[in-house]
């Protein structure tokens, strides 16, 4: 019998089975069909490991805000009609079980830039949940008022800012066309310009929340647009104090994740 993993994020959707790996856009493959596609081909999969991309409890999808999803009760679900295993959890708690696996601390802080922004933390080596396993959202505090909505409805989220699908919706509205974030920094366009700023003060002030709140010893900075854009180490490294309890950030070591695809090995551990 076999395990089927799969990470389910908000651009690219990434798998493994039997040492295979697959990628694909995420629009291009929506989750239950791709996963009965496989589960219908390899009659030995018995277990399904998930990370995915929103809030996740018992099994159940409470909310998804950047990606579409049909049956929110995908475990039950995917178990009673296939009678296999099915493990489901949040994207970043699974990055962070393959953190905690290489990391020898018990407080460490995840910040994660993609397409949303998104936080775990580990705390007294235990990963911090909350009542419904939705704790540390730090893509959905308040930061500043848009003139559109979030994928979670609301409309001053930090990633509506600092996210990926954020900063596509800002470069919607304004009709400016896409530019790497690195072309941003050294536009001279007023308007991107200040959308550069929006971005790194977001980063700034999630990364501060997490440290003044949890009071980390590492703090591990992953997604994909830090891992294309590793000049954010040093925005933080150098403008954190700006923000965050100067108490908090003694002894703070902030770190880019040396894992490739966190949450994919973290699923594996699940």
């Amino acid at each position: 019998m076999s395990t089927l993993v799969v990470d389910v994020g908000g651009t690219k959707l990434r798998s493994e089975y039997e040492g295979i790996y697959e990628e694909y856009l995420s629009k291009d493959k929506e989750l239950i069909p791709f996963l009965e596609d496989k589960l219908n081909r390899y009659k030995s999969i018995d277990t399904v490991k998930v990370s995915f991309a929103g809030q996740v409890n018992q099994g159940t999808i409470l909310s998804s805000p950047n990606i579409k999803i049909k049956e929110k009760n995908i475990k039950e679900y995917f178990e009673k009609k296939y009678g296999i295993v099915f493990k489901i959890d949040n994207d970043l708690n699974c990055a962070l079980l393959a953190e905690s696996k290489i990391i020898p601390e018990k407080n460490i802080a995840l910040l994660f830039v993609g397409s949303g922004v998104g936080s775990a933390v580990l705390e007294n080596g235990s990963i911090i949940r909350g009542e419904k396993n939705i704790a540390c959202e730090i893509g959905h505090i308040p930061f500043k008022k848009a003139p559109f909505l979030c994928g979670c409805g609301k409309d001053n989220c930090i990633e509506i800012f600092s996210g990926g699908a954020g900063l596509e919706k800002w470069f919607e509205y304004y009709k400016i066309e896409w530019m790497s974030l690195d072309k941003m920094k050294s536009s001279k366009d007023k308007t991107v310009k200040q959308l550069y700023e929006n971005f790194k003060e977001g980063v700034l002030r999630a990364a501060a929340t997490l440290t003044t709140l949890f009071n980390p010893k590492i703090m591990v900075l992953g997604g994909g647009i830090v891992k294309s854009n590793p000049f954010i180490l040093d925005i933080i490294k150098n403008e954190l104090e700006k923000y965050a309890l100067k108490e908090s950030l003694k002894e703070l070591e902030i770190v880019i994740s040396d894992i490739k695809n966190a949450s994919l090995e973290g699923a594996k551990l699940l």
